[in-house]
């Protein structure tokens, strides 16, 4: 025997045998870690399919099937030297090999898809490894390609019709030699169209899958299966293929059955929206926050024109970022571009907050996009905007708001406070019925509570100072309880402190003052978080704003002085003389300088709150002066398009070089006069709100055919970001789908879930059948359909 069989020795080193060990469990590890989601989809960044598990390699292919070639078609292909010609990629080609035809953006070279998953190593024949490993980059040699596709015995046509057999079920080995009659077909697709329908309730809800205990005998089995319980229990069709009476091995409801289904879900969502969006220009919105798990997550969005004229943001993904660098962040979003065949030249805007890794001037993300792509312009999130423009006010006359936030955290600071103060407005309001100040009526006088200011939520100061006033006196007697209370004597002090504070002239007058202010901000803000705004008329309501603000610095005086009166002598407060000398609180009469109350409230005070406001909106909106918001006026179709403007017009056509040619700029010169004389005279186009509204007619009205150029300028400027504000729903949503309850979910699961149910109407327009044959498609499964 020995001669066939070498004996071990059993004084093998110890070293050996651990490293052997060490190399088995890390190759194990590597297998097991792979998520088929994060395959790189740009065909020249690909591992070669050898590299993977033999278990999981018939799993890549059918994803990459499923994914079909990378073929960006809007990328701005460079040029190579090939002599004295100068040489590019032509998309064309994609027409002529729709199949199997890839593009590298990183290797600016062709691949192709079905020799690079069935190819076997045959060295240099069919090409070697020029469409599989390098790729082929000689673009004047078009015939090479032709040649690669080769005969009916070719490998490349070898590697095509198994890449066929293998999405074709019928044709698996397995298929064929347990043969499925009909009757287990259809109890099979009424099976996984009852576990599709229950997925589909539970993403559109954001509610869990799974439960503790899944067991037959248990009282919870989770929402999934108690959902297919019940569904089974309405549906006879179900109940006697579904469950119990299913065979063990093919009763669909595991985990990872359920994770495939969302997933098909989300692949399906994405792919309409990416058909909807076609091959129009598109802007970016992108921010990122931490989840629950304490992961930084990163959330990109597109905002374009559909073909009706319709702007529309639509969720595109989330990603996990390691950190928050702008190199990070530009390498998940290349990612993420390259999974959807799209390219950055296509990219038109761009919009982020103020933080320095996303909008500084150097290094940050928006001066590596516009690097690469000029016509990406950054837009700074108007509401993000705004409420530095109102922090910067109030960090100037901080004193005011830190009175209130400490009221607020007194009253709010247990629940007994909080029972003290629902109690004594109850009464107040009762009593305000019983003497006719306040009218009974459906939804009128609900119960209310004093909301907590946070500098980084839009809005929730002025929510904190309505609610402030309209439970001031609630507030005031809360505040004297907790001063009287002898047992708390931690907060006694304060509440003390705080009660006389409030019950000044000076108080109510800052409280009022405050709440006009930010009233008027506060519109606008409600107004700029829609996301069909446009830029135009975003920066019209901007105006309007600060002349809302001036109108009160010349003539609001009077009436605000009124309403601080009135107020005053309701709770009981001392109504200052204006004619009497001013001393501020705490302060020696004899160092205090020579003015009356007039002079400060109105001066010191009214006209230098609203001044700085004025100056802060002035400051950090500087972008209506910039050359392409100025242009972009110029499309307003208000007062009969009074801002039209033929020279601006053709010099934003020239800002946007991608999108516009010599021979267009000449033109657009012609058409653009004929357009505005046209529109002028057509009463369908009077009495039009912007350019939103002038998109969408145009489209009914079939002229965006007749003056295509200028329709074109019309959806870039549409394109053109406002607003974060769909981001920061997505933060919230995923509050809600990735809780305290579920705070292990994956990354990968994270996203599908949250596209499906972001994008709910999108996805409630899918039928079952594109995401059952998706789902079918992913791997081998032992029912047929």
């Amino acid at each position: 025997m020995e001669r066939f069989f070498k004996r071990v020795s059993n004084g093998s080193h110890p070293q050996e045998s651990h490293s052997q060990e060490v190399e088995v469990e890390s190759s194990k590890r590597s297998r097991i870690e792979i998520n088929i989601a994060d395959l790189p989809s740009n065909p020249g960044l690909r591992a070669p399919i050898s590299d993977y598990s033999p278990n999981i390699q018939d799993e890549i292919r059918r994803h990459y099937l499923q994914q079909g070639p990378c073929q960006p078609k809007d990328h701005k292909f460079p040029f190579s030297d090939f002599g004295k010609e100068r040489r590019r990629f032509n998309t064309a080609w994609y027409d002529l090999f729709p199949n199997w035809l890839e593009y590298s953006i990183d290797k600016d070279s062709v691949f192709c898809l079905c020799c690079y998953l069935f190819k076997p190593n045959i060295g240099e024949q069919a090409g070697g490894k020029s469409f599989v490993g390098t790729g082929f980059s000689n673009w004047k040699k078009k015939e090479r390609l032709v040649e690669h596709v080769g005969n009916h015995n070719s490998y490349h046509y070898q590697c095509y019709e198994k890449c066929e057999a293998l999405m074709t079920e019928k044709q698996q080995i397995q298929n064929i030699v347990l043969k499925k009659n009909i009757g287990d077909r259809i109890r099979y697709r009424t099976r996984l169209t009852a576990s599709v329908d229950c997925i589909r309730f539970l993403v559109r809800q954001g509610l869990a899958f799974r439960g503790h205990d899944e067991s037959e005998d248990s009282t919870n089995q989770g929402n999934f299966l108690e959902l297919l319980n019940f569904l089974a229990d309405h549906n006879e069709e179900v109940r006697v293929v579904a469950l119990k009476n299913a065979p063990e091995n093919l009763r669909l409801t595991s985990p990872k059955i359920q994770k495939d289904i969302v997933n098909a879900c989300a692949v399906e969502t994405i792919n309409v929206i990416i058909r909807d969006m076609g091959d129009a220009a598109f802007s970016i919105l992108v921010d990122e926050s931490r989840d629950v798990s304490i992961k930084e997550q990163m959330v990109v969005m597109f905002r374009y024109v559909n073909k009706k004229g319709y702007v529309i943001e639509s969720f595109i993904g989330i990603e996990h970022v390691a950190n928050t660098t702008a190199v990070s962040l530009k390498t998940a979003i290349d990612k993420l571009f390259s999974k959807h065949g799209l390219s950055i030249s296509r990219l038109r805007g761009q919009d982020y907050d103020s933080a320095s890794n996303m909008s500084g001037e150097f290094n940050a993300l928006k001066t590596i996009i516009m690097k690469e792509n000029e016509c990406a312009f950054f837009v700074h999130c108007f509401a993000h905007q705004l409420q530095l423009a109102f922090m910067g006010m109030a960090k100037k006359h901080g004193t005011f708001f830190t009175v209130v936030s400490n009221v607020v955290n007194i009253v709010g600071a247990s629940s007994k406070h909080r029972d003290i103060l629902r109690e004594k407005q109850t009464l107040k309001v009762i009593e305000a019925l019983k003497s006719g100040e306040l009218s009974s009526g459906k939804g009128l006088n609900q119960e209310i509570g004093i909301k907590r200011p946070c500098d980084t939520r839009w809005g929730t100061h002025f929510g904190t100072l309505v609610s402030f006033i309209t439970m001031f006196s609630s507030i005031v007697d809360v505040l004297e309880e907790i001063a009287n209370d002898r047992l708390n004597s931690e907060q006694k002090h304060e509440a003390s402190i705080m009660l006389q504070l409030v019950q000044t002239y000076d108080f109510v007058f800052s409280l009022h003052l405050m709440k006009t202010i930010l009233g008027i901000t506060n519109e606008l803000s409600q107004v700029l978080q829609k996301y069909d705004q446009d830029i135009v008329n975003a920066m019209d309501l901007v105006k309007v704003c600060k002349q809302q603000l001036q109108m009160m610095r010349d003539t609001g005086w009077n009436s605000l002085v009124d309403v601080v009166s009135d107020f005053c002598v309701e709770q009981n407060i001392d109504v200052l003389n204006m004619e009497n000398m001013y001393c501020a609180q705490g302060k020696s009469r004899r160092k205090a300088l020579k003015l009356t109350n007039m002079h400060y409230y109105h001066v010191d005070f009214f006209n230098a709150v609203i001044d700085l406001q004025l100056q802060e909106l002035t400051s950090r909106f500087n972008e209506a002066n910039t050359e392409l918001l100025l242009c972009l006026a110029c499309l307003s179709p208000n007062n009969s398009f009074s801002a039209f403007d033929k020279r601006k017009l053709i010099r934003l056509a020239q800002l946007y070089s991608y999108d516009f040619s010599t021979v267009d700029l000449r033109v657009l010169e012609n058409q653009l006069q004929t357009y505005v004389d046209d529109l002028r005279s057509n009463d369908k186009f009077l009495e039009l709100k912007g350019i939103a509204d002038l998109a969408k007619r145009l489209v009914e009205t079939r002229k965006h055919k007749v003056y295509p150029l200028v329709y074109l300028l019309i959806k870039l400027a549409l394109t053109l970001p406002v607003a974060t504000a769909s981001v920061e729903r997505v933060f919230s949503a995923m509050n809600i789908v990735k809780n305290q309850m579920r705070n292990k979910m994956g990354d990968q699961w994270l996203n599908d879930c949250l596209t499906v149910y972001l994008e709910k109407d999108v996805f409630n327009a899918i039928d079952n059948e594109p995401i059952i044959q998706r789902f079918q498609n992913m791997k081998t499964h032992r029912g047929q359909l």
